[in-house]
């Protein structure tokens, strides 16, 4: 598979949020400022990344050889809370405003099932560590994008008048269902 087909499938077609439905907390919960999505998918971005590789080495490095790929679950999530340990403390320092922005959905990186999700999928697609690597950094982009574009559609309805009983939570998941529809619209494309 070449790394512009894995980077366009990630991206768009597969999106990690609006087609496979992984990472959707942190999606409804952050997306309320722009600001703020783009620092959570620049965070995820980090964590997704590094722990492509952290991953795809340990498994293939050490689990698999030594018969232990029934611990891929357990290490990885040790691993990517590790990485999500080592970024609240680079953003604590760098850019505290932000820090204070995303409050308890820094550490629920820790649980995203989107960041484990690329991880495993790796494995089970049987990547080799570039192509993983590519993997990790297209599926985190794609969360980006898709978690920045929701946030300035939520800005926007913000500012627009919507009947009562819509109001909150009910448009922002007819939002993101309307979103993710046109997502899986880019599926047709290679037919």
């Amino acid at each position: 598979m070449s790394y512009t087909m894995i980077f366009i499938a990630a991206i768009f077609v597969n999106n990690i949020v609006l087609s496979q439905f992984l990472g959707i907390c942190p999606f409804l919960g952050v997306s309320k400022k722009i600001s703020t999505s783009f620092g959570m998918g620049f965070a995820v971005m980090f964590v997704m990344t590094i722990s492509a590789v952290a991953t795809w080495l340990i498994y293939y490095r050490l689990l698999a050889p030594n018969g232990l790929e029934y611990m891929i679950t357990v290490v990885f999530i040790l691993v990517i809370a590790a990485l999500v340990q080592m970024v609240e403390i680079i953003m604590k320092k760098a850019s505290p405003a932000l820090y204070q922005a995303l409050g308890i959905f820094l550490p629920l990186i820790t649980t995203n099932c989107a960041v484990l999700g690329v991880a495993l999928l790796s494995v089970q697609k049987e990547l080799s560590l570039m192509q993983s690597v590519c993997y990790g950094l297209a599926n985190a982009m794609g969360f980006t994008l898709a978690i920045v574009v929701f946030a300035g559609l939520r800005e926007r309805l913000s500012r627009t008048r919507i009947p009562k009983a819509l109001q909150g939570t009910p448009i922002a998941l007819i939002t993101a269902g309307l979103l993710s529809m046109a997502f899986m619209g880019f599926s047709g494309i290679g037919n």
